[in-house]
Formats: C-alpha cells, structure tokens, sequence
C-alpha cells in the first residue's frame, strides 16, 4: 500500500464574485410548480464542470477546473443537494420541494418539482427519479429533459404509505420502489412499465439507501444485508452480524461490486464504523474490509475504473482494490477530524467525477481537487464559509 503525504494548502486563489443572491419562496400543490425568486445582479457566465457546495444559508458554486469560486447563492434554511444526472444542473432540495439549480449557468432557477421533505435523488439508464418522503410520491423523467421550466412528459407513482424510501427506474423502464411507512420500512417491490407489480421481497429491515452495479444490477441497504436486483428477482444477502446495518452504498458501472458502509450497534448515539462492505452482486456475497479510520455517511465514492473510495476521519482518501478487498494506496489531505453527533453537521465530504475526486475539510474550509491517477492534489480553495454538502453536475 502507497501513502502520500500532502501539505494542506490553498494552491489557488479565492474569487468571489457579487452576483446572484437568491431565496427561495414558492408554493404549490402539484408535482411540479414554480417558485419565485429574488435576484439581484447579473448571471454569471457558463462554469466549466461546476462543483457545489452548500453552507448554512446558501450555496457556492465552483468552476470545477480552476475551482474560483463563480457564485454565492444564498438560500434560507438547510438545504441538500444532489447531481441532476446531466452536465448542467443540479437538484437543491429546500422547504418547497426540489428546485432546480443551473450549475452551469451560475443561477438558481425558478423551477421547483414541489415535494414534502425532499428526500433520495437517483439517475440511472437515462432517468431521473425523485421520491418526496412526506407522501410517498415517486416523479421520473427524462435526464435530457431537464431545461427550461419542468418537463412536460412525467411520470408519477405513489406509493401506498409516505415514508423515507428511494426510487430508481431501470433500462426496461421497471420501477424499483422502497415498501414502508413512518414506522418501519421493510423492503422493496418492483412494478413493471405499466406500473404492475411483478417482484417484492420484505426480507430488508430497515431498507436505506441505493445504488447500481456493472449490468444495471441494483442493490438496496437494510440492517442485517442487502437486497440484490437481479434478472426480475431479488435476493438477500445477509451480513455477517445480526444487526449489520449497510445504509449508504456506492456502486459503478465499471464493476460488479458495490460499496458500502457497515454498522453494527443499533443502540449507538452514533457509531463510527471502521469497516466497509463490499457486495459482489455476480455471486450475492458480502465481504468486510478493515479500516485504519472511521468515516461518515458522505465519504463513500467511486473512481473510474470502480475502484472504491473512502474518505477517513484520519484525514486520508483511502483507495480500495473491490477485488482484492485490499486498500491499494491512502492519500492524505487533511488533519484528523471527527464526525459531529448531528447528522446536519458539516463534516468532510466526497463528491467524484471521471478521475477527479473533490473532498472538503471543514476545519480550514477548503475544497481540494485529487486527480485519483496520480493520487495529487491538483487545486485547492478556501471559502468564506464552511462547506456542508458537495456536489456537482454529472460528467
């Protein structure tokens, strides 16, 4: 295993510019309505590759080659965001619902999918789904579609009970849905594309999170494995303890493995785990891979080749052979921190697109730019104010 060691720096300039301020204020009853804004000043120009970051009380948009700082949007109250699976936009889930951000143009639009506590985002096979925890409605459409205003052919299912799932369509244009309501969730169904049921499995306690393997393969968390969706079935793959919680994943196209955290104590205030799961969805197997360090739930990624990536309360990228289980090579960015027991909390992220991981460290307030082939940093920036989330347009 391979260790660099890099001095924490900022190796660019900040560039702040005075432009675009924004609040939220929109309301609506249907899926998809606008919001007004407030703006102030003129729209930046395009922004190559942007990056975002969000701060309590707005967001920064970043050129992600250069990382200048492009625009500073402020935004009331605690918002998440999440890649809108194209190279231009990306979702910023607020009071109202998913607004719709134009990264690329430095401007937060009007556009709003309106949604009761906006919850999971997911882009596979061309579409974009999104899932509004507080009712239980599923929205879909067209990843290319996204433009000006809101598309006009969606998709929308609900389920039979509100509660915090996930979505996500495959090729066929199947829908895997979570199954739960505000008390338990307990596993997942898929309906066909006339919205028919043609597989369900209630064997995933807790079911969290998803992802996508090599094959369009999809695999959802629960608190004792995962469930695997495969070829019209599901099958459950067990972890190793009884309560062995895998509740965020990472999968990659490039691979049949996906990557996932490992909890086993469900009495935890909050539990640091220092191990990663690794499901081979080509056999249904589940495998644990020892860490020098914890990490959070905003530290699992993907590089281009499906190496796994986790970003370690020790300060350093660890890179993961899938196969071999093996942490190949640590690359250290930051001093050593630990996760907040708030969940909202800022703490390091990891965001990465094509062969460039992006981590910030909230304890300098910096985002830096690894180009993951030669494991160097190549460009740093400090912010004016404490990044939270990160993340950014799609490659």
């Amino acid at each position: 295993m391979r260790t660099r060691l890099h001095p924490r720096q900022a190796a660019l300039p900040v560039l702040l510019s005075a432009g675009l301020l924004l609040t939220a204020c929109g309301s609506g009853d249907d899926a998809a309505t606008e919001a007004g804004s407030e703006q102030s000043g003129e729209t930046a120009g395009p922004v190559n590759e942007p990056i975002v970051t969000t701060y309590d009380g707005g967001l920064h948009i970043l050129d992600g080659q250069t990382l200048e700082v492009v625009e500073d949007v402020e935004l009331e109250g605690f918002n998440r965001i999440n890649p809108a699976g194209d190279d231009r936009h990306v979702l910023v889930s607020t009071s109202e619902g998913f607004q719709v951000l134009d990264a690329a143009g430095a401007e937060l639009t009007d556009t709003v999918f309106a949604a009761e506590a906006p919850g999971h985002v997911v882009r596979h096979a061309d579409r974009t789904v999104l899932f509004a925890d507080g009712t239980g409605e599923v929205t879909a459409f067209d990843t290319g579609a996204l433009g000006d205003g809101v598309p006009e052919d969606l998709d929308v299912y609900t389920t039979e009970e509100a509660h915090h799932g996930v979505a996500v369509e495959l090729s066929g244009g199947e829908l895997l849905v979570t199954l739960g309501d505000e008390e338990e969730r307990v596993g997942a169904l898929v309906l066909d594309g006339d919205r028919e049921e043609i597989a369900r499995n209630e064997q995933c306690p807790g079911v969290h999170g998803e992802s996508t393997a090599e094959g369009g393969t999809v695999v959802i968390g629960c608190e004792d494995g995962v469930l695997i969706y495969q070829d019209g079935e599901f099958t459950k793959v067990d972890s190793e303890d009884d309560y062995g919680r895998i509740g965020n994943q990472a999968g990659s196209d490039s691979s049949p493995i996906v990557l996932g955290d490992y909890k086993t104590d469900p009495d935890a205030e909050l539990e640091r785990p220092e191990r990663i799961a690794l499901v081979d969805t080509t056999d249904a197997s589940l495998s644990l891979v020892d860490l020098p360090s914890s990490y959070t739930f905003r530290s699992l990624g993907r590089g281009p080749d499906g190496e796994a990536l986790v970003l370690g309360t020790d300060g350093a990228l660890h890179v993961i052979d899938p196969e071999a289980g093996e942490i190949t090579e640590s690359i250290e960015l930051m001093e050593s921190w630990e996760e907040p027991l708030e969940w909202q909390q800022p703490r390091p992220a990891l965001f990465v697109r094509g062969g460039t991981a992006y981590v910030t460290d909230t304890a300098t307030d910096q985002v830096h730019a690894v180009d993951l082939a030669s494991g160097e940093v190549t460009g740093s920036v400090t912010l004016e104010e404490t990044p939270n989330e990160l993340s950014g347009v799609a490659h």
